[in-house]
């Protein structure tokens, strides 16, 4: 009975669109659509029901995991229809699962939207490139039709090191090896240096989520290899910070060092659900590294990168408010939706009033002056001054 319900459940997924699946007890089957839940017109599950869900599609190896210590985590293919990403856990001692559809079907450059300069990315023999987000924001959407397009048009040797596998790249011009942390290896620092053995050309980092994986990565970076990684961090800016902070104080100067030679680009993104149609669209924000951006993380004045995104255009180079404000003049996204997921808010409803859109203050918005970004301590004066001009010349043109 349980196996013909996740059936019908796992149908009812791939053919609306769906997301994630929720099954937690006390509530009906959930779907995740378009970002918004929506319920099923089901019963509502009991602790047995869940049970015999999870027992249904779950290795015997993540279930006695499951049963030590309360979570588990693995993936597995629905036929040729799609993939799962599931996490299994126990609430109040019952058994909950979250499903997450990966797509069987990977997406092209333009059906994401990337930025001209990802295809420039992919053809660097050298360098590591990170894509960072909250959950959920098509991270490993964005990687995989990468690593899509590398293996359509080069003969390189691929390693990807994830957690769990979820976009399965079956071998074209190049070969592709796809190991599983937990299953394949230990963990992801024990991957990357494995994988330096392996003759490797381009390897993908599922997730760089402590010091030595952050180390390892560099690491390759540094000794000939393209390397692509993701991070939980919101902008250029912050994730460059967010990789130096993971260091020891005593390590840091030479980290910034190898980060300022070895890092291609940073690309932030954020899903928005649309309002012209179904579905949600990408928000970016993009940087290039120049040898402006390189000094800037050589002497530790990430604070200003932002400015030199706002004149890199020609480098494809965008802030993230920039293409919410794009996407709101498109009609692509609300008002609300774009200060919603703006990294200041303040800012983006003085854009939107200035550009004819009707955003009402009294939602608790701060004004643009109260969130301006401020120098840190330490900074030199002529870095603060340059900061406060740089806010002056964005106020006057209403960018």
């Amino acid at each position: 009975m349980a196996t013909v319900q996740i059936d019908r459940l796992l149908e009812t997924v791939v053919r609306k669109g769906a997301s994630d699946l929720h099954l937690a007890v006390g509530k009906p089957p959930t779907l995740r659509l378009h970002g918004s839940l929506r319920e099923l017109q089901t019963k509502v599950l009991e602790a047995e029901d869940t049970m015999s869900l999870m027992k249904s599609i779950t290795p015997d190896r993540i279930q006695q995991e499951f049963e030590e210590s309360g979570s588990g985590d693995f993936g597995f293919a629905y036929g040729d229809a799609a993939r799962f990403r599931v996490a299994i856990f126990k609430q109040k001692g019952y058994c909950s699962l979250v499903l997450r559809q990966i797509p069987n079907k990977i997406l092209t450059f333009e059906q994401i939207g990337l930025p001209a300069m990802a295809e420039q990315i992919c053809r660097r023999p050298r360098g590591i490139f990170l894509v960072t987000g909250p959950t959920g924001s098509g991270k490993s959407t964005t990687l995989a039709c990468m690593i899509n397009w590398i293996n359509e048009n080069f003969d390189k040797h691929i390693i990807t090191m994830e957690d769990p596998i979820e976009f399965f790249h079956p071998h074209k011009k190049s070969i592709v090896v796809q190991r599983e942390v937990g299953v394949d290896v230990p963990n992801f620092s024990e991957a990357i240096r494995r994988a330096l053995r392996q003759d490797p050309d381009v390897m993908l980092v599922g997730e760089m989520r402590d010091l030595a994986t952050i180390g390892a990565a560099i690491t390759a970076a540094e000794t000939g290899h393209l390397v692509f990684g993701t991070l939980h961090t919101n902008g250029a800016a912050s994730t460059i910070s967010r990789v130096i902070d993971a260091f020891p104080a005593d390590a840091q100067e030479q980290i910034r060092v190898q980060l300022a030679n070895n890092l291609i680009a940073v690309l932030s993104q954020t899903l928005c659900p649309r309002i012209d149609t179904e579905g949600r669209v990408a928000a970016y924000e993009f940087m290039y590294v120049t040898p402006s951006i390189q000094n800037l993380i050589r002497e530790n004045k990430t604070f200003r990168i932002d400015s030199d995104i706002q004149t890199g255009k020609k480098y494809g180079m965008q802030l993230l408010d920039d293409n919410l404000l794009m996407h709101v003049a498109a009609g692509r996204i609300s008002p609300e939706e774009a200060v919603d997921k703006s990294k200041v808010p303040g800012s983006m409803v003085d854009k939107l009033q200035r550009s004819g859109f009707m955003v009402d203050r009294a939602q608790g918005y701060p004004d643009a002056a109260e969130q301006s970004e401020t120098p840190p301590a330490g900074a030199t004066n002529d870095a603060a001054k340059q900061a406060q001009a740089n806010r002056e010349r964005m106020m006057k043109s209403g960018k």
